[in-house]
């Protein structure tokens, strides 16, 4: 991945139901939902729903997949690795990391 794609992956990230239905998607594993489900677990109306679908699949975020006459949107979870392994790149100066839990979390290592 390079910044560029970093940097788009991010700002599909930046919003709200943008974040929630990626979040739903990656929750729903490899059998993805449909936009009709995923209306549904977000409480969002299917205009609204399909534009961020949209900006996501532009991004890499989501995959979308026709089976009959409907569209099955699955998280991108390679693109997600690939940006997750972009941002952590250069962590603690090449030295594996380990992570504390919780709200102030830090690197261990650094």
């Amino acid at each position: 991945m390079d910044e560029t794609d970093a940097v788009q992956a991010l700002a599909a990230l930046a919003q709200v139901t943008r974040l929630r239905t990626f979040r739903a998607l990656v929750q729903a594993g490899p059998e993805g939902l449909t936009p009709t489900a995923l209306a549904e677990r977000l409480d969002a109306t299917p205009t609204t729903l399909s534009f961020h679908l949209k900006e996501l699949h532009r991004a890499g975020l989501i995959t979308q997949e026709r089976d009959g006459r409907h569209l099955i949107y699955r998280a991108g979870f390679a693109h997600m690795n690939a940006l997750l392994g972009y941002l952590t790149e250069h962590c603690c100066e090449g030295q594996p990391c380990e992570v504390s839990a919780g709200i102030n979390a830090t690197c261990t290592t650094c």
